[in-house]
């Protein structure tokens, strides 16, 4: 299909790569409420226009802010105050090892500087300063070390610590934690210097509802030190392929486990086998792992599943008759398997589906019949199977979707009049087919979509771009490898939206591109070709 795709169908995604982003903010006291509005809009935003009238408050925090050279010491301040102070200047990037001084022994609850640029061990004495009062520390993406987490060990009510991306914290800082009994929350994602030795450190964390290792490569043989944990919740070790059968056992007896994430890992059937008695469980990611049709038996068991993630597990219609016991599915991902239509005839029943991945199996037309009763389905993935025009014609009563993706299906323009009761989709991908600009005027009047992607129709003119003019919810335009040209462009002048835009291999130039650009779509960012 060439470069313009808008991505590769048939390479594995890497959650390898993933990209690292701001970890999230935790809200587990008063004083932290403020935290979900406050923290992401600062009160320079306020002061600017972009947001309500500031109150008296937010002027003081501001003002102390920008003078923030001037004070030594926030210690005599009501807690709550202190805290805005010091939220402000971490989204503000004016938190320096200075202005952190002011605030030893401020009894600050929230410690929020994952990916702050300036954080290191040399911070965590002001840090652990703030003693019983500090509920939760987020440092990921620091080069905070094994002597920085030490100093956390009398900060006694923790209950939230968030290390992720810290490749200088091993067993031996853990060490040092594992008398935070109070902690909830441990996340230590990416720590590739963490062993099964170090997780014994987590065995006295009774408390611990939610605990996050993804691609922390040496753990094999440490879920053993969880088996005492009984009010864990979610657990995940995602991309730690170094987890085997073994590791499961000793999760057979967290029956309160409500997530499980075990994805990329060399868990089999065998492994499987040993969570059937978690009946809480409610999301289990096994995408990639190594599975045949006899962990449907023992999938099949946790009734109360609501978020399965099977793809790219290997598996075909053997078995798929056990799908059809669990009822209280919302999510289903069985992308990159080789199920067929056979499979399809079992899922019918599952009348709570709202999101379902069919991408690359061997679905057809006749297959897609049994999906005309989900009338829940918000999502269909339907990307590189044999669909063409005519099974779209199954799907005319699911009017509740909001996302279809027919990347590389065998849709033409006949396909199209079919999608005209989709009216609240927002996101259509219908890439490599026989589309005309006869068949995009189907879906002009879809005014919710946000992303819109045709490219590889190669017959599509300038007359699409005039048909999708009204459209001026979208945000996402890929018509790649078409015949469009400079003289098409300015159909796109009402899309003010319009933040991405790509026409590879396309007759157009650059500079005409980046003139609509400068002219006409100021929230334009990403062009492809530039």
């Amino acid at each position: 299909m060439g470069g313009a795709c808008s991505r590769k169908r048939d390479q594995q995604v890497n959650e390898d790569t993933v990209q690292r982003g701001v970890s999230g903010i935790y809200s587990k006291s008063g004083s932290s409420k403020w935290m979900g509005t406050l923290f992401h809009r600062s009160s320079v935003d306020i002061l600017q226009g972009r947001g309500k009238c500031p109150s008296l408050m937010e002027l003081c925090i501001h003002k102390i802010c920008e003078d923030i050279n001037n004070y030594s010491t926030f210690s005599i301040l009501p807690r709550d105050i202190s805290q805005q102070i010091f939220n402000e200047l971490v989204y503000s990037n004016r938190l320096t090892d200075v202005s952190l001084e002011a605030f030893r022994d401020c009894a600050l609850q929230d410690i929020c500087l994952g990916e702050y640029p300036e954080a290191k061990d040399c911070w965590m004495d002001v840090i652990s300063s703030q003693g019983s009062s500090l509920l939760s520390v987020d440092l990921s993406g620091s080069d905070v070390t094994d002597s920085g987490l030490v100093l956390l060990k009398d900060c006694t009510n923790l209950q939230a610590l968030t290390f992720n991306y810290c490749d200088q914290i091993s067993d031996h800082g853990l060490e040092h934690i594992s008398g935070l009994s109070n902690l909830t929350s441990l996340s230590f994602k990416k720590s590739s210097a963490i062993t099964a030795q170090g997780m014994s450190a987590f065995a006295g964390l009774v408390n611990l509802v939610k605990l996050d290792l993804e691609r922390c490569s040496g753990i094999h043989g440490g879920l053993i030190h969880l088996k005492g944990l009984l009010k864990l919740e979610s657990l995940n070790v995602r991309c730690c392929k170094c987890i085997t059968d073994a590791d499961m056992k000793p999760l057979s007896g967290l029956t309160n486990l409500k997530e499980l994430q075990i994805s990329c890992s060399k868990v089999t059937d065998f492994g499987v086998a040993y969570l059937k008695g978690l009946h809480k469980l409610v999301l289990l990611n096994m995408e990639g792992c190594p599975l045949t049709a006899g962990c449907l038996e023992s999938i099949s068991a946790l009734v109360a599943l609501s978020y399965l993630n099977l793809n790219r597990c290997g598996l075909s219609d053997a078995g798929c008759e056990k799908f059809s016991v669990l009822e209280n599915l919302k999510v289903l991902n069985l992308g990159f398997n080789n199920f067929t239509d056979k499979c399809l005839v079992n899922l019918k029943g599952l009348t709570n589906l709202e999101s379902l991945n069919l991408d690359s199996c061997k679905i057809g037309d006749e297959g897609l019949v049994n999906l005309a009763g989900l009338l829940h389905l918000k999502s269909l993935e339907l990307s590189d199977t044999e669909v063409g025009s005519a099974g779209l014609r199954h799907l005319s009563g699911l009017t509740g979707l909001t996302h279809l993706d027919l990347f590389g299906a065998r849709i033409t323009d006949f396909g199209t009049n079919c999608l005209r009761c989709f009216k609240n989709l927002r996101s259509l991908e219908i890439c490599g087919g026989g589309l005309t600009d006869a068949g995009v005027r189907n879906i002009k009047d879809m005014a919710s979509l946000t992303l819109l992607n045709l490219s590889q129709n190669c017959s599509l003119t300038d007359k699409t771009l005039e048909s999708i003019s009204g459209l001026t919810a979208l945000v996402s335009l890929n018509v790649s490898n078409s015949r469009i040209t400079n003289a098409g462009l300015p159909h796109l002048k009402p899309l003010k939206n319009l933040r991405s835009l790509t026409l590879e291999s396309c007759k157009v130039t650059a500079s005409e591109i980046k003139k609509l650009q400068s002219t006409a779509l100021p929230n334009l960012v990403s062009v492809r070709p530039e």
